[in-house]
């Protein structure tokens, strides 16, 4: 079985290497539609081998994308987008699974690098060459509702699902996002779509979430709500409905219906993988409200869950620290910055116990390297910091 990429591009001169890297020696063909770069993107991905056609931007991804399948000529397809990675690691299983006959889509978990929210999503981005798939909706484009079509007269078709981070995604890292212009991209096509389809839960999530994100919280709550009742079992995105209600009441300040959301989140059944934003949520909930051993506990459980989630570690040295427990505390912490070394919130709280338990020359060093950190994305953040040493004779 042979396996097309199949990508639409503008301006991705910074990003486009290295997805285009991951995937040599995965894909048979690669195909990038540009839809109006004024920089080398068309002539790095002519660089790597890749077919390049060009298309007017119509403010419309589903017609762009639909528009780079008329070249794919593989018997499956993978879509990425510049600023994603495919990871060596799903390679094995992606080959596997494209040789069965059974399968129609296969869905892959996403690591949303960076996020402050959600770290992993399931995306529907690898697909079999059928005549009947298509995109649809302007903005987060997906294939999902052709496929429902397909598998309503072609029953025998199977979706599945690969184990393990497939795709990272660093596109909504703060940068990126303020960089890209996206959330005005988003809203002025989600919400012209959800004029004609008001009661669509997928895009009562999204539009309800970048509500939410841009501090519209009454309209975010009252789009994800109506999202929760017409999103009948589609359970993953009943999980996004929830998830984000949790957030918005959170920022009302409403704890209690916060938790109702996030632990109904919790209840649902898909991947583990897939809660860990609501069981760190939950935690940061409890560990407010003074709940430290049930906080502990939803900790944990995203650590299980994901042993290298280091805002997990972090959080449950934060907790420990709470209780009292500086040893076990610290080694949290130094778990979380061996797996973010620019994590300068547990250099910062390593600083803070490591002078509790006496190992001062330790201390003085995290504490540096917190200030060097914060210097660099919250200088006022740095400068507090450094005057609180001066002040208790460590600096």
């Amino acid at each position: 079985m042979n396996l097309s990429l199949c990508m639409i591009v503008k301006n991705e001169a910074a990003t486009l290497p290295k997805c285009l890297s991951s995937v040599k020696n995965v894909v048979d063909e690669i195909v990038v539609l540009d839809t109006g770069s004024s920089d080398r993107t068309p002539e790095i991905a002519t660089a790597h081998g890749a077919k390049v056609h060009h298309f007017q931007w119509n403010n419309n991804f589903s017609t762009a994308r639909n528009e780079a399948l008329k070249y794919v000529t593989g018997d499956w397809i993978l879509v990425l987008d510049a600023d994603e990675t495919l990871k060596p690691e799903i390679v094995p299983q992606i080959r596997s699974a494209i040789q069965s006959e059974e399968y129609l889509l296969i869905n892959l978990i996403r690591h949303e690098v960076g996020a402050e929210q959600s770290p992993y999503s399931l995306v529907s981005r690898l697909f079999r060459h059928h005549p009947e798939i298509r995109f649809s909706r302007p903005y987060h484009a997906l294939v999902d509702d052709s496929v429902s079509e397909i598998l309503k007269k072609e029953p025998h078709w199977q979706i599945g699902y690969l184990q393990g981070v497939a795709i990272l995604h660093k596109g909504y890292q703060k940068s990126a996002i303020a960089q890209g212009n996206k959330y005005v991209k988003a809203q002025a096509a989600m919400e012209q779509f959800i004029a004609n389809h008001p009661y669509d839960p997928y895009v009562c999530s999204k539009l309800g979430a970048l509500y939410v994100e841009t501090g519209k919280i009454k309209e975010g709550i009252e789009l994800l709500k109506r999202g929760v009742r017409t999103s009948e079992e589609n359970y993953e995105i009943l999980y996004e409905l929830h998830y984000h209600l949790g957030i918005a009441y959170n920022r009302l300040q409403n704890p209690q219906q916060a938790s109702v959301h996030y632990q109904a989140a919790i209840k649902l059944p898909i991947y583990p993988i897939l809660k860990l934003g609501a069981y760190n949520n939950l935690g940061n909930l409890l560990k407010a409200a003074g709940d430290l051993k049930n906080a502990k506990k939803a900790y944990q459980t995203t650590l299980k869950i994901d042993p290298n989630f280091a805002s997990g570690h972090y959080n449950l040295g934060m907790t420990l620290k709470a209780m009292g427990l500086f040893t076990d505390a610290i080694a949290c912490y130094q778990k979380a910055i061996k797996l973010n070394p620019s994590y300068a919130e547990a250099y910062q709280n390593l600083g803070v116990v490591q002078l509790k338990v006496g190992n001062h020359q330790a201390s003085l060093t995290a504490f540096k390297n917190a200030i060097a950190l914060h210097q660099e994305h919250n200088p006022e953040e740095a400068k507090r910091l450094r005057q609180g040493l001066q002040e208790m004779g460590l600096m």
